[in-house]
């Protein structure tokens, strides 16, 4: 079993809700106060999960600049109160922030016995194979 600390924990419920306010800003048509407690209760979470000098070093490597710019400036963008145009921003950055992680995941999820025969399935499984091959993204 994995062990955490006491502040990855914290992290761990802050990025849970942060994804949870997100979720549920855009299901209430783009709320900006949900979204943008979502946007801070994340980065927040995921600062206190993989610790402060982690989080600077993956967000601010040279290679990830572009990606790091949409998904921070949309982060800006719907605190000053533009939710649509925010969160596509930030939708864009995070895949091209997260697109090395997408083949891992991909094959994780296709060893998952229910999940696993539902994205084998004819039009789900061309789709996830353009999202599991690792430039698909670029």
């Amino acid at each position: 079993m994995i062990s955490l600390t006491d502040s990855q924990k914290i992290g761990m419920g802050l990025t849970g809700f942060g994804v949870f306010f997100l979720f549920f800003g855009m299901v209430l048509f783009f709320d900006k106060a949900l979204l943008a407690i979502g946007n801070i209760l994340f980065v927040s979470g995921l600062s206190f999960v993989i610790g402060l000098e982690r989080t600077f070093r993956f967000f601010f490597q040279r290679h990830k600049f572009k990606a790091t710019s949409f998904f921070l400036g949309g982060v800006f963008v719907v605190l000053i109160g533009w939710p649509i145009i925010g969160v596509v921003l930030e939708i864009y950055g995070f895949f091209l922030l997260f697109r090395g992680f997408f083949p891992v995941a991909v094959g994780f999820i296709r060893r998952v016995p229910v999940l696993g025969s539902l994205l084998s399935l004819p039009g789900i499984s061309s789709l996830v194979d353009k999202i599991g091959e690792s430039n698909a993204m670029v």
